[in-house]
């Protein structure tokens, strides 16, 4: 198993260094779906994190011939019944910005507590082997959404994402330590768990 490849089902390169750093324990390596620029463009149409997750990764996994991880993420409001959830990219419109995305989050709870602005950012990761059932890991990190944004770090939710154990916004954060603490890192630790244990 030493000096695997395996393929992120996402062109963005700060995840590829974070999971760079992850597998490397594992003497794996990790390289974006950008390096196959045949590969596929996997539409999101899923209803869950989950089912996207397991499409991304199933479909490049097998049109490349190489285990491949997929992953999706987003905002849970349980005022909203979890909305935006998968839509949290596109809150605002297909190609809505961050700043546009927050606000009609903040207009949808403007009559809304601070006490029921409870939330969580969620994110799904799949590990997928061509022609093998999905591995699915999963993390979260809880919350408050306030009422107005704080903080210029981080993207998407971020400066309107309260964390009370930490008395500050996500947007607030060093960026080693919301690596430490966020969803994804969740996740990503999770998986590489159960990787860990499949391969024992």
């Amino acid at each position: 198993m030493e000096g695997k490849r395996i393929v992120l089902a996402t062109r963005n390169q700060g995840k590829v260094r974070e999971f760079d750093k992850l597998f490397a324990r594992l003497g794996w390596e990790t390289v974006s779906v950008a390096a196959y620029p045949d590969a596929p463009e996997v539409v999101e149409d899923g209803d869950s994190f989950e089912a996207n997750a397991i499409k991304k990764a199933t479909t490049i996994a097998n049109y490349l011939g190489l285990p491949a991880i997929g992953d999706d993420s987003g905002l849970e409001v349980d005022a909203l019944k979890g909305a935006p959830g998968v839509y949290s990219a596109r809150y605002a419109g297909e190609r809505a910005s961050d700043e546009e995305n927050w606000r009609k989050l903040l207009s949808e709870l403007k009559d809304v507590s601070l006490s029921k602005r409870t939330a969580r950012f969620r994110c799904v990761l799949a590990y997928v082997e061509p022609g093998q059932a999905p591995i699915v890991a999963s993390g979260q990190c809880e919350g408050v959404i306030v009422h107005e944004p704080a903080g210029d770090g981080g993207f998407g939710y971020d400066p309107v994402f309260f964390l009370p154990q930490r008395m500050c916004t996500m947007a607030q954060l060093e960026p080693d330590e919301k690596n430490r603490i966020s969803h994804r890192a969740q996740a990503m630790q999770n998986l590489l768990q159960k990787l860990e244990e499949a391969i024992r």
